[in-house]
C-alpha cells in the first residue's frame, strides 16, 4: 500500500507530458495569498503563452456576487518546488472580464511605471529584506516563547545560534532552498533582533521582477508553514513593549547611482523622498504607525531623515556607498505588510519621473 506521502512525490513525467500549473493571485486585503492549480498540456516557460483563467471574486472580497467572475493574467513562472518535474508556480495579476485591472491590482500599475522610457532606461534595482515572525498556531504568540509569557530581553538573538536563541530555523532553511529551486533570486537569510523573527532578501532584482519574486517567495513560505503547522505574520509589531517590529528594507540603485558620480545622484534622490515622505508613509504598510516609533532602529513616522551606516534613520546610505562615491541607499520605512509592487514603483516614479 502506498504511503500519502508517496502519492504526493509522484514524479507525473515518468508517466505524461502533462504538468500542474498553481495560479497564485493576491486577494481582497492585498496581503491574503490565494492560488489554485490546472492540468496543461505540456511544459511551459513563456507567461504569454499560459491561459488566462478565472476565479469567484465574491468569495475573495474583490467582486459583488451578482458579477463575480474575476479573469487572472499570468505574468511570471517560476518552478515548483512543492511538485518538483516540469511543474510550475505562476504569479498572475487580476482583471474585470472587460480589461481593466481591478482595484486590489497594484502590479498594473507599477508595470506601466517600470516600462516608462526614463525609468526602463535607467534600470531600477531593488534589495528588499523581508521581516516576519513565525507564530504558535492555536494561540498567535512567537514560537519558542513560553506561553503567556516572555523570553529573555532581546540582544542574544540576532543572527543567534542555538536552541535557546534560534526558534524555526528548519521552516527557514527550507524556504531559502525552495525558493533558490523557484528561481527567485533570493540573497539570503538571518534571525532577527526579536526572537521567533526572520528576514530573507530577495534581491537584486530590476524593474517589475522584484515585486514578482517577493510575493512568490512569500506564498512559498505561506505553503511551508502550512505544512509545519505555524503561523506567519507580517504584522509589523507584532508584539507590543520593548520588542522590534518588522519591516521590508527596501533597497534601491539606478544606472546613473551606481556610475561614478552617482553619489549626488543620489543625495537628489532622497532630496525628493523627503519631499514626498507623507505619501509614501501612507501607501507603505498598514499598521506601520505602531513600528515607526523612533526606537528599535527606526525613524518616528512623522519625521523624515537620512544618514551614513544610521539605522535610526528614514534613509540610510552605507559606508561603502559613500566611499566609493557611488552605490545604493535603503529605505527603512516600508513596512513587513507592504506591497511590493507598490512599493519599488513608487520610488521608481519619485526619484526618476517626479518634478517637485
Amino acid at each position: 500500500m502506498s504511503l500519502l506521502t508517496d502519492l504526493v512525490n509522484l514524479n507525473l513525467s515518468d508517466c505524461t507530458d502533462k504538468i500542474i500549473a498553481e495560479y497564485i493571485w493576491i486577494g481582497g486585503s492585498g496581503m491574503d495569498l490565494r492560488s489554485k492549480a490546472r492540468t496543461l498540456s505540456g511544459p511551459v516557460s513563456d507567461p504569454s503563452k499560459l491561459p488566462k483563467w478565472n476565479y469567484d471574486g465574491s468569495s475573495t472580497g474583490q467582486a459583488p456576487g451578482e458579477d463575480s467572475e474575476v479573469i487572472l493574467y499570468p505574468q511570471a513562472i517560476f518552478k515548483d518546488p512543492f511538485r518538483r518535474g516540469n511543474n510550475i508556480l505562476v504569479m498572475c495579476d487580476a482583471y474585470t472580464p472587460a480589461g481593466e485591472p481591478i482595484p486590489t491590482n497594484k502590479r498594473c500599475n507599477a508595470a506601466k511605471i517600470f516600462s516608462h522610457p526614463d525609468v526602463a532606461a535607467e534600470e531600477p534595482w531593488y534589495g528588499i529584506e523581508q521581516e516576519y515572525t513565525l507564530l504558535q498556531k492555536d494561540v498567535k504568540w512567537p514560537i519558542g516563547w513560553p506561553l503567556g509569557g516572555y523570553p529573555g530581553p532581546q540582544g542574544p538573538y540576532y543572527c543567534g545560534v542555538g536552541v535557546d536563541k534560534a526558534y524555526g530555523r528548519d521552516i527557514v532553511d527550507s524556504h531559502y532552498k525552495a525558493c533558490l529551486y523557484a528561481g527567485i533570486n533570493i540573497s539570503g537569510i538571518n534571525g532577527e533582533v526579536m526572537p521567533g523573527q526572520w528576514e530573507f532578501q530577495v534581491g537584486p532584482a530590476v524593474g517589475i521582477s522584484a515585486g514578482d519574486e517577493l510575493w512568490v517567495a512569500r506564498y512559498i513560505l505561506e505553503r511551508i508553514t502550512e505544512i509545519a503547522g505555524v503561523v506567519l505574520s507580517f504584522d509589523p509589531k507584532p508584539i507590543q513593549g520593548d520588542w522590534n517590529g518588522a519591516g521590508a528594507h527596501t533597497n534601491y540603485s539606478t544606472k546613473s547611482m551606481r556610475s561614478d558620480g552617482g553619489y549626488e545622484v543620489i543625495k537628489k534622490a532622497i532630496a525628493k523622498l523627503g519631499l514626498r515622505h507623507k505619501e509614501h508613509i501612507a501607501a507603505y504598510g498598514e499598521g506601520n504607525e505602531r513600528r515607526l516609533t523612533g526606537r528599535h532602529e527606526t525613524a518616528d513616522i512623522n519625521t523624515f531623515l537620512w544618514g551614513v551606516a544610521n539605522r535610526g534613520a528614514s534613509i540610510r546610505v552605507g559606508r561603502d556607498t559613500e566611499k566609493a562615491g557611488k552605490g545604493y541607499f535603503e529605505d527603512r520605512r516600508p513596512a513587513s505588510n507592504m506591497d511590493p509592487y507598490v512599493v519599488t514603483s513608487m520610488i521608481a516614479e519619485t526619484t526618476i519621473l517626479w518634478k517637485p
